[in-house]
């Protein structure tokens, strides 16, 4: 089978699975929004502080968000012996990996929408002026963030403690992305000049393709263990 029709295919799937349900799409949007709530009532929200505060308040979101995504995204896959029954199949595990982070992208990415336009009306900040900077820092932020989390959600499903072990094994290695992230959105918001927070923004590039190229290599290995 070609490895594009076998990316759309576990793509699709679980898109598909999550369509009927509705539950994790859900979870992590109603999660997202208790989180920024409860940060709307510790920190000011004058137009100075949001400025300082609202990245570090989006990433942490979006981290804490992905991880229901990720515990969920191969959770079912081990309960189902749906994993093994991909093993046996004539395709590179490569793309199964790639087809369930495309999922796992544009679950966390309706997420973040949500997030954004509701910490946009409780912050009273407005995303329009640094839309394009924001939305391509968030793009490659998401994926590398998405990258380490499904490769680290396959492995934590194979323990028995998988809700406590995937952010122990995830978020030291996503410490460069959400690094880079937080302060090249930070300098967006602002309204800082390109070149301010160019550098942050190459950083998150960089490690977000390093982080998708060694998971697709590595995702075999996982798969056996």
């Amino acid at each position: 089978m070609h490895q594009a029709t076998v990316v759309w295919t576990v793509f699709a799937k679980d898109v598909r699975v999550e369509w009927r349900n509705r539950e994790t799409l859900a979870l992590m949007c109603v999660f997202g929004l208790l989180l920024v709530f409860l940060f709307n009532f510790t920190l000011e929200t004058t137009h100075e502080e949001a400025l300082r505060t609202l990245p570090v308040v989006l990433w942490v979101t979006f981290a804490f968000v992905g991880i229901l995504g990720f515990n969920r995204s191969f959770a079912a896959e081990r309960e189902n012996s749906c994993l093994e029954g991909m093993m046996l199949a004539p395709v590179d595990p490569g793309a199964i990996y790639l087809g369930k982070m495309l999922a796992n992208f544009l679950f966390l990415a309706v997420a973040e929408v949500v997030v954004v336009i509701v910490a946009s009306v409780w912050y009273n900040f407005s995303f329009v002026a640094a839309l394009g900077w924001f939305v391509l820092i968030a793009f490659f932020g998401t994926l590398g963030y998405v990258a380490v989390g499904t490769i680290f959600g396959a492995i934590a499903a194979n323990t028995r403690m998988r809700e406590v072990m995937l952010p122990v094994l995830q978020f030291p290695v996503a410490v460069p992305i959400f690094i880079g992230a937080i302060e090249a959105t930070g300098g967006a918001l602002r309204g800082d000049a390109p070149g301010q927070f160019a550098n942050w923004l190459k950083l998150l590039v960089a490690f977000s393709i390093v982080f998708v190229v060694l998971s697709y290599l590595l995702f075999e290995y996982v798969l056996e263990e």
